[in-house]
């Protein structure tokens, strides 16, 4: 077992005394990947384990057969209960005895030492990892660039080449961003027969992917927004994809890109506060960190910033993550939290409230498909039974957009919670908020598509839309 080069935390020796080694508990944010490795024995498929929370940085590289170890790390079991559990599990797989020879307690007592160093475990490092991350958010009042500034570097890198020192990334980040996003927003006004809006819209949906794949629907929202008036403050919509918050979670910050910076419009978010009411309003900001490291709402802002500007020559920005209200009838997952419904009243309340134009962003994608997100079936397949699974989502898709064109916001809850999201959307919660805060009649559909990596592995679709 070992750590991906260059991240290789220091491990301590397995600690029975210590009551998280003794009953680990995995967190809940730790994913494995299979990942092809030389090693002294050659050519094997190691697990690479990450944290999409990515509060634990880098990647844990080990064996394969901790596969076996990891569902039993529920800190009800000590090694000897993991280990026996493991074996039970690999042989009911049919795993070769080879492998049920290594299911042993030391081995499970390694493993959770390598986990808990890389903060993996729930215990005292991640518990520091994590009042890091609050200590540092709290104390800025703009959340650090993270996706866009990987964007922004790899655009340096095309033009100047590998190795490009940090300061020169820095220094042109911005400059190659904005150039991009204008010759996106380019390329696709050239292909429209309307290329402007006649007006800014009262609500936008365009996907939560990284530009490479999703520039052409980004282009087909904002593109057409570069001749309209600039709203009074930009609302943005997004997924909650590793946070703990289990309702709505609102964001206390501005956020920063390559680009610059864009100012929270706090006077709005207390609006939504005081709409929510006594009860619900203190716990909107409750798992704010959760901001710290989601890439829904960020994504947007470049974007933003290239349309309508920077700092105070742009719109302020008032942020919020939102769950999925085809699960628990739309009230938060434990109960604990802000319901979408009460959250939509309060949006609602708020807009109106406020004082010049809203424009509200939804950042969202639909359907994840392919084996990454356990399909059975590869996607670049050219069978009968693979066009007819491509077929069957995109007429999935279709018929839900269908819906939303219509303004039926909650005809798409509805059927996702009937048919338990076959197709995996992960964004309803922000749709539904956004339709339904904007009193939606009916929406315009744009453009959709599909985006898929060359083996066939994953693929997530993504529609643009606007509300005028």
């Amino acid at each position: 077992m070992q750590n991906e080069p260059g991240k290789r935390p220091e491990v301590s020796p397995f600690d029975p005394s210590q009551p998280h080694h003794a009953l680990p508990r995995l967190r809940t944010t730790i994913t494995g990947n299979q990942v092809p490795m030389q090693t002294p024995q050659g050519q094997q498929v190691m697990i690479a384990l990450g944290d999409q929370s990515q509060l634990a940085e880098g990647q844990l590289v080990t064996s394969p057969i901790v596969q076996f170890m990891l569902p039993h790390m529920d800190g009800s079991r000590d090694t000897e209960a993991i280990a026996a559990a493991a074996v039970d599990q690999a042989r009911t797989a049919g795993a070769p005895e080879e492998a049920l020879r290594h299911l042993t307690a030391q081995n499970v007592e390694a493993l959770v030492a390598q986990l808990d160093a890389a903060g993996m475990l729930q215990g005292p490092i991640f518990d520091a990892k994590l009042a890091k991350l609050r200590a540092d958010f709290d104390a800025s009042e703009h959340l650090p660039p993270g996706t866009t500034a990987a964007m922004a570097d790899t655009l340096v890198q095309q033009e100047l080449g590998e190795g490009v020192p940090d300061e020169e990334k820095e220094r042109l980040g911005g400059k190659k961003l904005g150039e991009a996003i204008d010759r996106w927003m380019d390329e696709v006004s050239a292909t429209l027969e309307d290329p402007s809006f006649d007006a800014l819209p009262r609500l936008v949906m365009a996907p939560q992917l990284d530009y490479w794949r999703g520039a052409i629907n980004f282009g087909q929202v904002y593109a057409r927004m570069r001749v309209v008036d600039r709203p009074a403050r930009v609302v943005v919509l997004g997924s909650n994809n590793f946070g703990f918050g289990t309702g709505v979670v609102g964001c206390d910050k501005g956020f920063e890109t390559p680009l610059g910076k864009t100012d929270c419009d706090a006077e709005f978010g207390a609006l939504v506060e005081r709409h929510l009411g006594a009860d619900l309003g203190p716990k909107l900001y409750e798992h704010r960190f959760d901001h710290e490291r989601e890439h829904s709402i960020e994504l947007q802002m470049p974007w933003v910033q290239r349309v309508f500007g920077v700092g105070a020559e742009g719109p302020k920005v008032w942020a919020a993550l939102v769950h999925d209200p085809s699960r628990n009838n739309g009230e938060s997952y434990d109960g604990a939290g802000v319901g979408v419904t009460p959250f939509i009243d309060a949006l609602r309340a708020a807009i109106a409230e406020a004082d010049g134009p809203t424009l509200v962003i939804v950042s969202a994608n639909l359907s994840h498909i392919g084996p990454s997100f356990g399909d059975r079936i590869r996607l670049t397949d050219e069978t009968d039974e693979a066009k007819a699974f491509r077929e069957k989502v995109v007429s999935h898709d279709r018929e839900l957009l269908e819906l939303l064109s219509a303004g039926k916001a909650e005809e798409v809850v509805a059927s996702l919670a009937w048919q338990q999201n076959p197709t995996r959307w992960n964004s309803v919660g922000q749709i539904v908020a956004g339709w339904r805060a904007v009193d939606a009649g009916e929406a315009r559909m744009m453009h959709y598509m599909a985006s898929g990596d060359q083996h066939g592995h994953s693929a997530i679709s993504s529609a643009s839309m606007a509300v005028i």
